[in-house]
């Protein structure tokens, strides 16, 4: 069932943009600078192909990787429900939940997909590009995909830019090469933009331990809040520390790998601020 997401035209889309990049970074501007067969250019080869297989490896487990979706038989705990007095209205990390769609109740962080027809355990996202969601079990993955997307296309503009550079362009009959330079080098900055500030993004979300739909209830929360005099906190906000191992593990050595898992539980409950 889940080889079926490949056949997904955004999903191809994004493998024929990976073979593009890859192909003109590596044998024609890696090549056009130094040359494949010079050690400068192997090097260069060498590192770029090791970057372009750990994103492909990466986007294979967000892809191939189910997010977690609630069971049917889920019963919330009815004891640990009763919100105490001193905690923020905002916060539903103890409050009964149930998704009007399924009928049924869902755990905290949990939302409904409409896309996926379930409810998804710590929903993030629907993303289009890997047809999929994001969810409690490939948010790491999904993660460690844009940072070395990041990467990759950050190096593959030095490479692109460093090209240039060496070249004579002071003479005629080269507009086609000149036009081709210029649109490679601003799809590639292009690139590292968008994936730098989605990096960025997400580096914020994992440091305050919230998903993208909790960031945007967390404003209208805040605003509320700010509105009847109070203050809000993001409830499942515990530290900087422990909120980015409770996404990335406890074993910084195993941080980067995307399928190094063995520190997620079930996604049906989580610690919160109160607790600790």
């Amino acid at each position: 069932m889940e080889w079926k997401r490949f056949l997904s035209i955004p999903v191809f889309s994004v493998f024929l943009l990976m073979g593009f990049v890859y192909f003109i970074t590596v044998f024609i501007f890696i090549e056009d600078w130094v040359g494949l067969r010079s050690s400068a250019g192997t090097l260069n080869a060498m590192i770029f192909t090791f970057m372009a297989s750990l994103c492909l490896f990466s986007f294979f487990v967000c892809v191939l990787t189910e997010p977690g979706y609630v069971p049917s038989p889920y019963v919330p705990d009815v004891e640990g429900a009763a919100v105490p007095l001193h905690q923020e209205p905002h916060n539903n990390s103890s409050q009964l939940r149930q998704c009007e769609k399924c009928c049924t109740h869902k755990p905290p962080r949990a939302h409904h997909c409409r896309i996926c027809r379930r409810c998804v355990l710590r929903m993030d996202h629907h993303c289009l590009w890997i047809n999929n969601c994001v969810g409690y079990w490939n948010y790491k993955a999904f993660v460690i995909l844009v940072l070395y997307a990041t990467i990759a296309s950050i190096y593959s503009s030095v490479m692109i830019i460093s090209c240039a550079f060496q070249k004579n362009w002071n003479f005629s009959g080269r507009v086609p090469m000149k036009i081709f330079f210029v649109v490679s080098g601003a799809m590639m900055l292009g690139l590292s933009i968008t994936f730098g500030t989605l990096l960025g993004f997400h580096i914020y979300l994992i440091s305050c331990n919230m998903t993208t739909i909790e960031n945007y209830e967390g404003i209208r929360a805040a605003w509320l809040a700010r509105k009847s005099g109070h203050s809000y906190r993001h409830p499942f906000n515990l530290s900087v520390y422990k909120n980015i191992t409770s996404v990335l593990g406890p074993n910084i050595l195993k941080w980067l790998c995307p399928t190094a898992l063995s520190h997620l539980k079930d996604g049906m409950s989580y610690p919160t601020a109160h607790d600790s």
